[in-house]
């Protein structure tokens, strides 16, 4: 069977993909080799965050930018509740990357924000205990999104623009043109490359080292009532940490790096007793009244690049696909946008968001 585009994976940025193209009148076929919203890769958990205060890099405010309205978009189109906007803070040494790249982003795009010190903290948000030195920038327009339910809203607005969706399906081969699963071969005009962190086995061709992370997020019932209403929070540390307000129940806190390297197949899904005491005794420090009862964790999978900025570009070696990738733990609140910019290189050949940043041959030959 013949399509004008087949999208391989259909986690967040696939599912965004697949929706915009076939909005954009194209005969979409969605390939993903799991049930719709499945826990097996990296779009899950419950909750994702998402802030403007881009540490990471200025370069990529313009996207979230665009990314918060398109959420707002997507829920009314779907009606599924997805974008909490709770606020968010960021806390460290005052030379720590996270305040000295927050600070440089909000104030290049001029993004509402407060700057705290120490006693401003705790008189804020007296569940924090930070050191005598330390400051905080607070976001009042970050949050965080619930990921099911945005892979959830994109798939079925994908459908009801007219896509083809086959889950469990796996793809067994692709190349120009043509793609391959385990029921049947396929063909199409176009190939979007979506494979969260089976991009060494579907991307080999790229010449790209990832590295995939497993990561686990932890969920605990809280000592006190004063995280129902809470900001979300990163820690920058030696161990970095960050966390949610209280959601059914339960707050989710999670180290951001550290994790034990892996692949699809070798991760280790069982949570142990020391990992849970390893985040127990981290939040404690500086959040004690937030690790409570243990209630359950999660494993997941950050699929890394070597300076930890994402791939987003028209396949080098193949002039009709395009490939999205090494989201490498920050990518999931970019969703809406990487289907737009998708969409726009798929069928417009480029995109008039900045993604020159993404551009996978700063990353070839492992440079």
């Amino acid at each position: 069977m013949s399509y004008d585009v087949i999208v391989i994976g259909l986690g967040g940025m696939g599912s965004a993909a697949a929706y915009r193209l076939a909005q954009r009148g194209k005969r979409v076929l969605g390939l993903e080799k799991f049930t719709a919203v499945h826990t097996q890769g990296s779009s899950h958990g419950g909750s994702r965050i998402t802030r403007q205060a881009y540490f990471e890099d200025p370069a990529y405010v313009p996207l979230l930018l665009r990314a918060h309205e398109m959420w707002d978009q997507i829920e009314r189109d779907s009606g599924q509740s997805i974008f909490h906007r709770v606020g968010g803070i960021l806390v460290g040494p005052p030379d720590s990357s996270a305040i000295t790249g927050g600070r440089a982003s909000v104030e290049q795009f001029g993004l509402k924000h407060e700057l705290l010190d120490a006693a401003q903290i705790c008189d804020r948000f007296p569940t924090m205990r930070p050191a005598v030195d330390d400051v905080a920038l607070y976001e009042p327009g970050a949050g965080f999104v619930v990921p099911e339910n945005a892979v959830r809203a994109h798939l079925d607005l994908a459908v009801a623009a007219g896509a083809e969706l086959h889950f469990e399906e796996p793809v067994t081969h692709w190349e120009d043109g043509k793609v391959t699963t385990a029921r049947a071969p396929y063909e199409a005009d176009h190939i979007v490359v979506c494979p969260g962190p089976w991009a060494p086995s579907l991307l080999a061709d790229l010449d790209i080292p990832f590295e995939i992370e497993r990561q686990i997020q932890f969920f605990f019932e809280p000592h006190t009532e004063e995280f129902r209403d809470h900001p979300i929070y990163i820690w920058d540390r030696a161990d970095t940490f960050y966390g949610f307000p209280e959601i059914d129940g339960a707050v989710k806190v999670a180290f951001h790096s550290g994790g034990q390297l892996c692949t699809p197949e070798t991760i280790d899904r069982t949570v142990h007793e020391h990992e849970v005491r390893a985040v127990a005794e981290a939040t404690r420090r500086v959040m004690p009244g937030i690790v409570g009862r243990y209630l359950r964790a999660a494993t997941c999978m950050y699929t890394n690049t070597a300076d930890e900025h994402f791939v987003i570009a028209h396949h080098p070696r193949h002039e009709n696909v395009t490939v999205a990738c090494g989201f490498s733990g920050h990518g999931f609140k970019f969703v809406p946008v990487v289907g737009e910019i998708l969409a726009d290189l798929t069928i417009d050949g480029a995109t008039r968001h900045p993604i020159a940043l993404f551009d996978p041959a700063r990353l070839r030959g492992g440079a």
